[in-house]
């Protein structure tokens, strides 16, 4: 198990429906407590690994003999399963909403077969916005137990998947470990290792060391894949005239590829029967946008529609075929044409969920990306963007270290919550509430606890004022004891209840706002 990032923070399992579900327990000190949806996992064994959460739920499955495999078949037949209920209980709504969902295709449950140690998720419009992180080594860094930690790094500080994105040696024995210790879904994007493969000559590529790839990673339990499926030949020259040409690494890859055999992607040609074998495992498509837009003046261009519209094209395929999709987006996009964003790929692709990196809504603040991305982020989720890939502040610039990952994470967390806010998710302003009473009653460590980074909230609260006689204190060094206006405030408040008390002694009314802010009698409660 992950370290909790606040001494007054608890996993713990809450008995749901049969099963039982983990919630971060925030222990307040007035004595309550306050649960919150966590993706940190359990303890794990001394090899290692987690416990085998799905091997029952699999296992009994397994027996039927209707043949159903992945959740979108399991969902069209009307089954709610274990890991609709498990989803459900962690969103805090009815199990038949997620199946409906994933029936319709709205949703999606990524849960290989092979993942038994998955704590299940579901990502859909309907329910919370999620947020990926992605991990890696690259050819000059190779080390396991390093991404195992940078997996731990990334669940700690509140990714709900992470994208296993290494290259260079030793990629399959990575991925297992990373695999065996993740409770978060993961995903792969195979082409990268089919790359090494052919020693990183893109036109040796072909689709048997492509499947060889991906049959591989299906066996270990990757949940989710992006592909490159949409990028065509005839779209490689609407790419010339821009900008900033073709940014995705995978669109980048099989654009060289077509050009230089002068075929079709083969990933295209061979869709349907890469939508059996994901099927059989129960692997989730991510429809990769390989020609999304790296600058804003690439924004909507016609090589970015073309290939949106082959993607809705594949998503239908898929899903005729049992297999769970969703589909990737921009990239950079011009703030105002965000929205327009989600609606096309939310037409075009029959509402399939769409999962977004960024979009940035300016290109001219490297070294604050982070931020550029999360004010497209949380517009683009607001407006129906279902999961968010987070930016870090080294994107275009570096490579992230560990404080970067936990700066791009923390940042997309509350980009995810301000949008889950916006759409009026439930239960989603009662963790802003619930900060916000402790913050007026000074209760500060109640306010760390709360926190989207409690330590960073603590350290900076305690750069002036250590002591822990600070911690009961009605004030902070920017305003200091005389200037609060939240003490004063409470002043003011106590004073006029101790007037009205004295009107109403003499049999006069007093009146208040209510909640709705209309005048109230007396007797109203103060909120």
């Amino acid at each position: 198990m992950t370290e909790p990032l606040h001494p007054n923070h608890e996993r713990v399992l809450v008995p749901h429906d049969g099963l039982e579900v983990p919630v971060t327990r925030v222990h307040l000190t007035d004595g309550r407590t306050f649960d919150r949806y966590t993706t940190a996992g359990p303890e794990r064994d001394e090899a290692g690994g987690l416990p085998a959460l799905r091997a029952p739920w699999l296992a009994a499955r397994a027996e039927r003999a209707d043949g159903l495999v992945t959740q979108l078949e399991l969902a069209r037949a009307d089954v709610v399963t274990e890991e609709m209920r498990y989803a459900a209980a962690r969103e805090g709504c009815d199990p038949e909403l997620v199946r409906s969902e994933v029936a319709a295709g709205r949703a999606i449950i990524p849960a290989n077969v092979h993942h038994s140690e998955l704590e299940p998720m579901v990502i859909g419009r309907a329910f919370l916005v999620k947020i990926n992180a992605n991990i890696g080594t690259s050819a000059v860094t190779s080390d396991t137990a390093g991404e195992v930690e940078k997996l731990d790094w990334a669940v700690r500080w509140g990714a709900d998947t992470v994208m296993d994105l290494s290259t260079g040696p030793g990629i399959h024995e990575t991925r297992e470990a990373v695999l065996r210790a993740s409770p978060v879904p993961i995903g792969t994007v195979p082409i990268y290792q089919a790359l090494e493969k052919v020693n990183g000559r893109a036109e040796d590529l072909s689709w048997e060391v492509y499947l060889e790839t991906v049959l591989e990673q299906c066996a270990q339990g990757v949940d989710y894949m992006t592909v490159h499926a949409g990028v065509l030949l005839r779209h490689v020259p609407l790419t010339v005239e821009r900008v900033t040409g073709i940014v995705s690494r995978g669109g980048s890859i099989m654009a060289g590829w077509c050009l230089a055999h002068h075929e079709e992607n083969f990933l295209y040609s061979h869709f349907d029967e890469l939508c059996e074998v994901l099927a059989a495992h129960d692997v989730s498509f991510s429809l990769g946008d390989g020609l999304r837009p790296g600058s804003l003046a690439d924004a909507g261009d016609a090589a970015q529609l073309a290939e949106l519209r082959t993607l809705g094209e594949l998503t239908r395929r898929a899903r005729e075929r049992g297999v769970q999709v969703m589909v990737e987006g921009p990239g950079h996009v011009p703030l105002d044409r965000v929205p327009e964003q989600v609606h096309l790929a939310h037409d075009w692709c029959d509402g399939a969920p769409f999962y977004t990196l960024g979009p940035l809504a300016t290109d001219v603040a490297p070294g604050y990306d982070h931020i550029t991305s999360a004010i497209g982020a949380a517009t683009i989720a607001q407006h129906g963007t279902a999961m968010l890939c987070y930016v870090t502040p080294k994107e275009h610039l570096g490579l992230p270290d560990r404080d970067d990952v936990r700066t791009g994470v923390v940042t997309y967390k509350l980009a995810a919550h301000v949008a889950d806010v916006a759409k009026g998710h439930p239960g989603a302003r009662a963790w802003d509430d619930e900060l916000s009473r402790a913050r007026f009653e000074f209760r500060w460590h109640d306010q760390f606890a709360l926190s989207l980074d409690p330590p960073l909230a603590q350290a900076y609260h305690d750069a002036t004022l250590p002591a822990e006689a600070a911690k009961t204190a009605h004030f902070c060094s920017m305003c200091g004891p005389k200037f609060c206006s939240m003490r004063i405030s409470q002043d003011v408040r106590e004073a006029f209840r101790e007037k009205s008390e004295e009107f109403l002694a003499l049999g006069a009314t007093v009146y208040v706002e209510d909640e709705a802010g209309d005048p109230a009698p007396s007797g109203a409660r103060l909120s």
